[in-house]
């Protein structure tokens, strides 16, 4: 397969309310190392999508569904999703049953805070195991540093749909807080194979 023949899609993950994060200029959810991440890769050939999730605060899958499938998705696509977006990735890849060619996940998350509903509900799906055969080849990235609840969430990921975990030093959650930058050439290096 041509490199100029793929396209990846970046899903960004979901913060926590705040006032700041419906204002683009203060907002972070789809900052941190995603612009920089598409800029690399459009200067390498690989047409980059980052869509922007509608009220990513209180995620809903249906109304991420409808933003996500305005972009060309095929055999040839390399999905990215960061935190909640891998929630949003996983679920989409069972429903829909579409074969891509890579997934890659940065700090996968399936796991909700104690009652808060609107993502349990997001979170709440069995992950279809079969996907694992419909994808090229998985890469998932973890920190030594990043919460319990993302670690499991790892695991759950990794146990129904397998790949690479890629465990890097000091990244945290993979956000600006946690990276103090926003280069993150392993992801280059996975998302290029």
């Amino acid at each position: 397969m041509e490199a100029a023949a793929r396209n990846c899609i970046i899903v960004h993950g979901c913060p926590h309310y705040s006032p700041a994060e419906t204002d683009p200029e203060t907002r972070t959810y789809d900052k941190n190392w995603i612009p920089r991440t598409k800029a690399q890769l459009e200067a390498r050939g690989i047409r980059t999508e980052t869509p922007l999730m509608p009220t990513p605060w209180k995620p809903d899958y249906a109304e991420y569904k409808k933003v996500f499938e305005r972009y060309v998705i095929d055999e040839s696509s390399i999905l990215v999703g960061h935190s909640c977006g891998c929630a949003f990735l996983a679920r989409w890849l069972g429903d829909t049953k579409r074969h891509v060619f890579r997934l890659v996940f940065v700090a996968p998350w399936k796991i909700p805070d104690k009652g808060d509903e609107i993502r349990k509900t997001f979170y709440d799906f069995p992950i279809d195991e079969t996907i694992r055969a419909r994808i090229g080849d998985v890469v998932m990235f973890t920190a030594d540093n990043e919460a319990d609840d993302g670690k499991r969430s790892l695991e759950i990921y990794h146990k129904a749909l397998g790949g690479k975990i890629l465990e890097l030093k000091g990244r945290g959650h993979y956000i600006s807080e946690h990276m103090k930058t926003d280069e993150f050439p392993e992801l280059i290096d996975a998302i290029m194979g």
